[in-house]
């Protein structure tokens, strides 16, 4: 991805990796129920779409703003190392 942290949002980084947001089982196909809608599928897909409309909200700046998040890719990151390490060192 280019672009500087302010300009890319969560929803573009999840589309860039060949990831979906779906609420739905059927993968918004609609053949839910054998083979047709569920009574639930367009409440499922509402949630689908506000889910991706909130991630199109939120950049990687707003992200890696928050102290939580960067202890979690701190203590993510230090697990990796700690495992690549130790991997290859057997």
């Amino acid at each position: 991805m280019n672009g500087s942290p302010e300009n890319i949002v969560v929803a573009d980084i999840i589309s860039a990796v060949d990831e979906h947001v779906d609420a739905t089982r059927c993968g918004g196909l609609g053949d839910c129920q054998d083979n047709k809608r569920c009574l639930t599928h367009d409440l499922w897909m509402d949630l689908s779409n506000q889910i991706r409309m909130f991630l199109s909200e939120i950049t990687l700046a707003d992200m890696t703003s928050r102290l939580d998040v960067r202890e979690t890719a701190d203590r993510q990151s230090r697990k990796r190392i700690d495992f690549i390490s130790h991997s290859h060192s057997h």
